[in-house]
């Protein structure tokens, strides 16, 4: 018992795991460093089915460290910027669950899972106009035609292609 570590989660759900997995957040690290393994770990931030993915990831990574994501990302495809178990990992259509993993993961000071989930929003992003972005994250369009023209007018230089 004295290699696990209980996190409880907002749910008031306990999720049991190895400690070397649960050292991959910084957070949890620094937790068990200053009280331990006996206490349960309050993470009020991070419900409960979020924090068992999150430890899913940690756990696929327990024994090493993702390399950081070059940037600008050169493909929407994930399989080609990341390995292919963090693409399958991070394969994930419902965006709410997506920006669930991305606050839980900058809550718990996990940098490689942070990246790789916000690398998988940018390639909602990645070669889309304006008006397939606003589609996909459901964003209103409140500026008036004339606001738009503007903005497209000041901005000519980043629709140019070379």
């Amino acid at each position: 018992m004295e290699n696990k570590v209980k996190l409880s989660s907002q749910d008031g759900l306990v999720l049991e795991v190895q400690k070397e997995v649960a050292i991959k957040s910084h957070l949890i690290s620094t937790i068990i460093e200053d009280t331990g393994l006996e206490e349960e770990i309050p993470l009020p931030n991070v419900k409960f089915n979020i924090l068992k993915k999150v430890m899913q990831y940690c756990e696929m990574h327990k024994d090493d460290n993702p390399p950081e994501i070059e940037k600008p990302l050169r493909s929407t495809n994930m399989a080609e910027i990341v390995d292919q178990k963090d693409a399958d990992f991070i394969d994930i259509g419902n965006l709410e669950e997506l920006f669930d993993i991305i606050l839980a993961a900058n809550y718990l000071d996990i940098k490689s899972l942070l990246e790789l989930s916000c690398a998988k929003v940018a390639t909602f992003i990645k070669n889309k106009t304006p008006e397939e972005i606003r589609k996909t994250f459901n964003i209103q369009n409140d500026l008036t035609q004339e606001e738009e023209q503007q903005i497209r007018e000041e901005n000519k230089w980043a629709e140019e292609t070379s």
